[in-house]
């Protein structure tokens, strides 16, 4: 068992550094792009994005010719399905389309490619090094954490979110130990590069009360909504384009253009602050600045819209901003400090969307400090069990059911499983009905 320490003290630690490295010349293109496009006039704005639809549509449709392997480059199936491979040659496109997307105005988080970034980097090691398939799969896990570490500036939660989420209600903990020492060494690489952290500590509330414990439950409950909105829409969006795509026979690269087209339009109606990371929003609603009741669902259009058009990013980052905006709002009804609501909502719909409640509530302990940590533990766990069995990611696995009174077939992708109702609650529902 020390030579497994040790193993992954060297394996863990070169991914980190190669991933942290990865992310940050990422992250500092981006911060340089979305520099000098922000605040640009409506009009520009409204032609930049259907010319970065077709720029994201044409580098996909002849990018992906370059991979001559049956490999797909998702994280989850490289893990699942592929034994810890990933295509090599592929490996620029997403970040470079990530670029497009978010340089044009397209709604999306940052965190997508820089996942990608990791598993790609830790793949092409661990097939250097010729390992085996498990010790793949687990640098491949050490990757994604790192990634998420390094984009965020939270380690830990980074390196437990790569792990949990790649399946509902089930952490492979002999992945632990090489995501956090990746996100540990990526996030410190990250910091020696250069790459600007914000500072979200929170520390407003001195004593515990279980009145305000209840009313952050209550916001986890609307958060948990509120996800369930997000990835609705954009699973509906992905199908919405993908028949129109098959239905008027379209040349590929033309779908994100026509999703361009669209957001143009919805640009008109929808305040340009929903656009690209959103993160001044977010801010705003941290900042315990009032936001709109709806804000949540025009983030959640705009995203859908965007990434199921064809456009590339991440769908973490967008999570945030409806969370902070969601809490924010409804505190407000429930009489709690609007700043406090912002921090439980953010968290709630990680928690929920990503169906990752222990990377969500320890993330919220190094964002915001420890004096939340029990409203956010409570509002992440019942915005997790209210968004159902239902994921940001189509590949996630459904390990074990969220409820006793559902039965599922484990192990099989989000989109495909099976639920139904278990017989014991049918057979009561059934003799109280007839009673």
């Amino acid at each position: 068992m020390l030579a497994t320490v040790l193993q992954w003290l060297v394996l863990a630690s070169v991914t980190g550094v190669l991933v942290g490295t990865g992310v940050s010349l990422f992250l500092l293109a981006l911060f340089a792009i979305t520099g000098n496009t922000t605040g640009i006039p409506l009009w520009l704005q409204m032609l930049l994005l259907p010319a970065g639809g077709l720029a994201n549509g044409l580098l996909f449709h002849y990018g992906y010719r370059l991979n001559r392997t049956p490999l797909r480059d998702g994280m989850i199936a490289a893990v699942h399905e592929q034994r810890g491979r990933m295509p090599q040659r592929t490996l620029p496109i997403k970040p470079l389309a990530a670029l497009i997307t978010l340089g044009c105005g397209g709604s999306a988080g940052k965190e997508g490619p820089c996942s990608h970034l990791g598993a790609g980097l830790a793949s092409g090691l661990g097939q250097l090094l010729k390992l085996n398939s498990e010790l793949r799969k687990r640098l491949v896990a050490c990757g994604v954490s790192a990634g998420f570490a390094s984009v965020f500036g939270t380690p830990i939660a980074g390196a437990i979110y790569g792990v949990e989420v790649l399946a509902i209600g089930r952490v492979r903990h002999d992945f632990l130990l090489p995501a956090i020492i990746g996100g540990v060494t990526a996030y410190e690489v990250s910091l020696f590069l250069g790459v600007p952290y914000p500072d979200y500590h929170l520390d407003l509330l001195a004593h515990f009360s279980e009145w305000l414990f209840v009313k952050t439950i209550a916001i986890g409950i609307v958060c948990g909504l509120a996800a369930r909105v997000y990835v609705d829409a954009f699973h509906i969006c992905r199908r919405l384009f993908k028949r129109l795509r098959e239905r008027f026979s379209l040349w590929p690269p033309l779908v994100p253009l026509c999703g361009g087209c669209v957001l143009s339009l919805l640009i008109v109606w929808i305040p340009v602050d929903y656009l690209g990371l959103s993160i001044p929003l977010m801010e705003s609603a941290l900042n315990g600045d009032a936001m709109p009741y709806l804000g949540f669902l025009w983030k959640a259009l705009l995203v859908a819209i965007t990434l199921g058009s064809g456009f590339y990013g991440g769908v973490v980052t967008p999570q945030f901003v409806i969370g902070a905006v969601t809490g924010n709002a409804f505190a407000q009804l429930l009489g709690i400090s609007p700043t406090l609501g912002a921090a439980v909502g953010l968290v709630g719909v990680l928690a929920s969307a990503s169906n990752t409640p222990i990377a969500a509530i320890i993330m919220g302990l190094e964002l915001f400090g420890s004096s939340s940590l029990m409203y956010m533990a409570g509002a992440s766990m019942c915005a997790y069990l209210l968004v159902g069995h239902r994921s940001i990611y189509p590949d996630q696995r459904l390990a074990f059911t969220k409820s006793s009174w559902i039965h599922i077939q484990p192990d099989l992708p989000v989109g495909q499983d099976k639920l139904r109702l278990s017989y014991g609650l049918l057979r009561w529902w059934s003799r109280h009905r007839n009673g």
